[in-house]
C-alpha cells in the first residue's frame, strides 16, 4: 500500500480526510497528519510517506516551502489541496513537479484519479532513484584503474622480453592471446616468462590480458560503444558472459552500468 501524510492547517478538513474517504480502496494508507509546514517536513522525514496531500496556506510554514524544503531531499509524489484558485500557487506547484492542484472541497473521483497519478509518479520517481544511486555508487568512474597508468599512458620500461610481450597484447589483444604464444614469440619458457611478467608488472600474463582488454572496453564506451556483446567481441573476448564476470571483478559493476553513466553523461 501507499503511504499517504496530510498536511492541512484546519482540522475539520484534515480530519474529514482522513476518515471520509475509502484509502483502503484507493491501495492506500493514511500514515500521519501535520497541521502545518513545519510539521509537515518533521513528518516527511519520519514516515517517509509515498504521497503528501498538502495545503498551501498554512501558518508557521506554508505547503510551497514545505515542498521546496523537503522534495529534493525525499521520494514522494504531492498533491496540492487548497481552497484558493490562484494561477500564481498553481505556477509555483508546478515548478515544483507537483502532480495535481485540486480545490477545496475535495471531490472523492478527482482524489482517486489524482492518487493514481501520483502513485505511477512516485514509482518511476524510485526507479530513477534506483539507477541514479547505482551511477553514485561508481564514484570518479571515468578514473577507474583496471589498468596501472604507466601502461596507459605507455610510460612503463621493462626488461626485453618483458616489454615485447606488452607489445604483442597492444598489437593482438582482439585475437586469442596465450602465454605459449610468447613462448614462441621469445624463444623462452613459459615458467620463466611467468614469474619475469609478475615480477616487473605486478600482474601475471593473463591478468594483464584480461585487464588490457577491459581497459580497452572502457575506452570504447567512453566514446559511445555499441551492444555489449559487440564490444566484448571487438576487445577479444568470445564468451560474452566471460566477459561480463571479468569487468565486474575489475570494477565492481557491470557493462551495462558503465555505458549507461557514458550515454547519459
Amino acid at each position: 500500500m501507499y503511504k499517504v501524510l496530510i498536511v492541512e492547517d484546519e482540522e475539520m478538513i484534515r480530519k474529514g480526510l482522513n476518515y471520509t474517504y475509502d484509502w483502503i480502496g484507493a491501495n492506500c494508507v493514511v500514515v500521519g497528519e501535520a497541521k502545518n509546514g513545519k510539521e509537515g517536513l518533521e513528518k516527511i522525514e519520519e514516515l517517509e510517506p509515498d504521497i503528501v496531500l498538502v495545503d498551501i496556506n498554512m501558518p508557521v510554514m506554508n505547503g510551497i516551502t514545505m515542498l521546496e524544503n523537503s522534495m529534493d531531499k525525499h521520494i514522494y509524489s504531492a498533491i496540492i489541496i487548497s481552497g484558493y484558485d490562484e494561477f500564481d500557487y498553481a505556477k509555483s506547484a508546478i515548478k515544483l513537479g507537483v502532480s495535481e492542484y485540486l480545490l477545496k472541497p475535495v471531490d472523492e473521483k478527482q482524489l482517486f484519479e489524482a492518487l493514481d497519478r501520483a502513485k505511477d509518479e512516485v514509482e518511476l520517481k524510485k526507479k530513477y532513484k534506483i539507477v541514479k544511486d547505482k551511477l553514485e555508487d561508481l564514484e570518479d568512474i571515468e578514473d577507474v584503474e583496471v589498468l596501472r597508468g604507466d601502461f596507459i599512458n605507455k610510460d612503463f620500461k621493462g626488461s626485453k622480453h618483458v616489454m615485447d610481450m606488452i607489445k604483442y597484447v597492444e598489437e593482438n589483444y582482439s585475437e586469442k592471446i596465450c602465454l605459449n604464444d610468447m613462448v614462441e614469440l621469445t624463444g623462452m619458457s613459459d615458467t620463466y616468462l611467468n614469474q619475469k611478467f609478475k615480477e616487473e608488472t605486478s600482474y601475471t600474463f593473463n591478468e594483464f590480458v584480461n585487464r588490457y582488454r577491459i581497459q580497452k572496453s572502457i575506452n570504447i564506451m567512453k566514446i559511445g560503444g555499441g551492444k555489449i556483446y559487440t564490444i566484448a567481441s571487438d576487445v577479444g573476448f568470445s564468451n560474452y558472459r566471460y566477459f561480463i564476470s571479468v569487468f565486474k571483478k575489475y570494477t565492481n559493476s557491470t557493462p551495462g552500468e558503465f555505458l549507461e553513466y557514458f550515454r547519459n553523461k
